[in-house]
C-alpha cells in the first residue's frame, strides 16, 4: 500500500531558533511518540514486532524486580534539557518524580536512574549514538540499548554513567539471560521472548 504525501502546508514549520521542550505539548496534532533532539521534531516509524516484544519482555521483567521506591515507565518522555525532550522505550524513574495524579506529559532527567532504547532501523544512528549520548549529558547513571540478536532474541548492552567525563562506559553484554545488581537486582530470562 502506497501512503499518498501530504501537503507541505500541513506540517509544522519551526521556529527560527528551534522547537523547545515545552512546545511538543502545545503543538496540535504531532504524532505520537513524536521526540525532540537537539530542537527539531523526530517522528518515529511503525514499530516492528520484535521491538514490541523486546520491551514487553523487559518492562515485565523490570516490574517484577523494581524496588518501592522506583517505577517503570513504558514510552514516556523525557526532559533532557530545553531542546531535548526524548522519549526512551523503557524507563525507571524515582518514585518521588511520579505525582499521585499521574497527569504527566513527561518527566525530568534527574528523576530518570536508567533509559533503554530498543533498535529498530530508522533509528539505529538516535539509538545507538545521539540518544545515549544526551541521556549522559543530563547525567542518567544507566543506559541500555537492546539490539536483535539471532532469531527474536534481544542481546541487551548495558552501560553505566561515568560521573568525571559524562559519558557511559560498557558494563555487559547479556543474551540468554540479564542479571544485574545495578541499579537494583534484576534477572530477566531474555529467552522467554521464545515463548511470547
Amino acid at each position: 500500500m502506497t501512503a499518498e504525501p501530504l501537503p507541505t502546508s500541513s506540517w509544522p514549520v519551526p521556529p527560527p531558533d528551534g522547537y523547545t521542550a515545552d512546545d511538543l505539548d502545545r503543538i496540535p496534532d504531532l504524532p505520537p511518540h513524536t521526540e525532540l533532539i537537539d530542537g527539531s521534531l523526530v517522528f518515529v516509524s511503525p514499530q516492528k514486532y520484535f521491538h514490541s516484544l523486546a520491551m514487553f519482555l523487559l518492562e515485565r521483567g523490570l516490574h517484577e524486580t523494581v524496588p518501592g521506591e522506583l517505577r517503570v515507565c513504558r514510552e514516556m518522555a523525557v526532559v533532557l534539557g530545553r531542546r531535548n525532550r526524548v522519549e526512551p522505550d523503557l524507563s525507571v524513574l524515582r518514585a518521588e518524580g511520579v505525582t499521585e495524579e499521574a497527569e504527566e506529559t513527561g518527566f525530568r532527567a534527574e528523576d530518570v536512574v536508567l533509559a533503554a532504547e530498543v533498535v529498530s532501523p530508522d533509528s539505529e544512528e538516535r539509538d545507538r549514538k545521539r540518544k545515549p549520548q544526551l541521556y549522559a549529558e543530563a547525567g542518567i547513571p544507566h543506559f541500555w540499548r537492546i539490539e536483535k540478536g539471532t532469531g527474536r532474541r534481544p542481546v541487551v548492552y548495558v552501560f553505566e554513567l561515568e560521573p568525571a567525563t559524562r559519558g557511559y562506559v560498557p558494563t555487559g553484554i547479556h543474551h540468554d539471560r540479564l542479571k544485574l545488581t545495578v541499579p537494583f537486582d534484576i534477572d530477566i530470562d531474555l529467552t522467554a521472548i521464545d515463548r511470547l
